[in-house]
């Protein structure tokens, strides 16, 4: 087997294997030639090669999304690592673990005005769990900082950082292997609630008659079945979740705007917990936020072994532990109070469903209504992945098959990424994937599509309404020439050259009958990655979905 000559990078890839990094996401360059050569000459791991490194990134995290695992990414010195940022970011707020690898120019290098040089040192700093600044040559120092960048990403789910300064030449191989690193261990971090905290707990739990649980994003199966039938079943427990929650149960109400919107001030207070209790990553619903920012509980417990955000400024305890073990440990000492808490919420969830499925029945060809069709047209047993913005909002107004695992961008909620994330997780998980989107973020993202590991059952369908349209939803809307150029972005384009160059089957949709016929076609159709382009009527989605709201009541 063929090992880079330099020390530093022999000792960068022997750690990686040791400790289990094995998917490496490349952008091609020169200093890190090292590292390229080192990583694909060596089965053991799978090396992709994507250009743009804001794509690469997004890929990695993906990748990493859905096996629960690090993945590495590497690439050349300069402004290369810092197009890994918005990714980087994400990945810290949404605790997906990823180790960014950046070659460096010598330290002598920086700063006297040589080509692709920058402070590369702590440049991610802000959102990095672990910054490994190495040294050139072999050092116990740089075997322990590569250790430690694997071991948090991994224990505390999220990013870190490993800059790795290389000498030319950068290209000479060798046969021989020059290195012995040092290789640390995991190490298991389990925490147990204490006694005093159970008690307090428990004490708090029994006296109250309105619990509200609020589920934010969630991996598929993570809750144990026992658990959620047992919250299903209390009475004074009311279970609100997203599609992102991932947590399915028929008494739980999965619409949390379509709920609450039409509130008066008695619905409010009504409604307001005695308890809040949260766990899972960022919460999509901007109303239930402000509602429980208005109307606060008397006690918000959030439920997370790693982190806890202030939301509703009510924060009372984190409890260090996973939802799982926190339920087993505080259940058994619970009991069942007299409540109408969650009764009352399952006549208003029902009075909704059925003023939501009479809106539906008249409503014409819209975002809206390509929503209810096509959710209700997806594989069982898939992989949804949705972009943000319209696209989330518009999906949690609908019922999913509880088969389906879904999952968004909800770290930073930004636009960028959503196709190269969806293209790294179809890669990762090897199920057929469906990403939905608007033309916005599709086009901001559409270097994504340069790659070759795009699986030939990956869909993509791209509702296109001409802009960003949900500025059309929000305070400040005019027609003007302002708004539509600077907010709404108007555009007149479409994917299908952006199809036909990256080999991706095209097909449209401009009403209901090829909308549906569009749809069986799409599924239908394995040998290729698919475009299905959606065009709906601009000026009118905004008033169709604001209509909506008020026929709820």
């Amino acid at each position: 087997m063929n090992y880079p000559k330099i020390p530093l990078a022999q000792s960068i890839i022997q750690i990686c294997l040791a400790k289990g990094v094995t998917q490496i996401v490349i952008s091609p360059g020169s200093r890190n030639a090292p590292l390229t050569l080192g990583f694909v000459s060596n089965p053991e791991f799978t090396c992709y090669s994507i250009a743009d490194e804001r794509c690469a990134a997004f890929f990695a995290m993906g990748m990493a999304q859905q096996i629960n695992k690090p993945v590495a990414l590497v690439c050349t010195s300069g402004s290369a690592v810092l197009n890994y940022y918005p990714a980087f970011a994400e990945a810290f707020y949404s605790q997906i673990p990823l180790i960014v690898i950046s070659a460096d120019r010598p330290f002598s290098k920086i700063d006297i005005g040589d080509g692709q040089t920058i402070r590369q040192m702590n440049v991610l700093q802000n959102h990095s769990l672990f910054n490994a600044n190495l040294t050139e040559g072999e050092t116990d120092e740089n075997d322990f900082k590569i250790n430690e960048a694997i071991t948090i990403a991994h224990r505390q789910k999220g990013p870190t950082h490993i800059n790795a300064p290389f000498e030319e030449p950068l290209y000479q191989m060798t046969r021989k292997l020059t290195v012995d690193p040092t290789i640390s261990a995991f190490g298991k971090v389990f925490k147990n609630i204490s006694i005093e905290d159970i008690i307090a707990c428990t004490n708090i739990w029994n006296s109250a008659r309105k619990k509200l649980i609020l589920i934010g994003v969630n991996g598929p199966n993570e809750i144990e079945q026992e658990t959620i039938d047992i919250l299903a079943n209390d009475p004074s427990i009311v279970v609100m979740t997203e599609a992102t929650s991932n947590v399915n149960h028929p008494t739980f109400l999965n619409h949390i705007d379509t709920i609450i919107t039409p509130f008066k001030e008695k619905d409010f207070l009504a409604f307001q917990p005695e308890i809040l209790i949260t766990f899972g990553g960022m919460i999509v619903s901007k109303r239930i936020k402000a509602l429980l920012r208005t109307y606060r509980p008397e006690h918000h417990w959030h439920i997370d072994p790693l982190r806890a955000y202030n939301t509703f400024g009510a924060l009372a305890h984190h409890f260090e532990a996973n939802p799982n073990d926190f339920f087993h440990q505080i259940l058994p000492f619970t009991k069942t109070v007299k409540s109408d808490y969650a009764q009352t919420m399952q006549k208003i969830k029902n009075a909704r469903e059925v003023k939501h499925q009479k809106y539906m029945e008249k409503v014409g060809f819209s975002d809206l209504k390509v929503f209810e069709i096509t959710l209700s047209a997806l594989p069982k047993q898939s992989v949804l992945q949705l972009s943000n913005s319209s696209a989330i909002r518009y999906a949690l107004l609908f019922d999913f098959d509880p088969s389906i695992s879904v999952f968004c961008n909800r770290g930073t909620s930004g636009i960028d990424g959503s196709t190269s994330t969806a293209i790294g997780a179809a890669v990762g998980n090897k199920k057929q994937t469906t990403l939905i989107t608007g033309d916005i973020g599709f086009l901001y993202d559409s270097n994504a599509l340069w790659n070759q590991y795009i699986p030939k059952d990956f869909k993509i369908i791209l509702i296109n309404n001409g802009g960003g349209g949900i500025f059309r939803i929000l305070p400040g809307h005019q027609e003007t020439k302002v708004f539509n150029t600077f907010f709404e972005t108007s555009h007149c384009l479409t994917a299908e050259h952006l199809a036909k160059m990256y080999g991706f089957d095209y097909t449209i949709a401009s009403d209901e009958a090829s909308l549906k016929s569009g749809l069986t076609a799409l599924f239908d159709q394995n040998s290729k990655p698919a475009i299905f382009e959606v065009f709906t009527p601009t000026l009118d989605n905004d008033k169709i979905l604001l209509q909506y709201f008020k026929e709820l009541v």
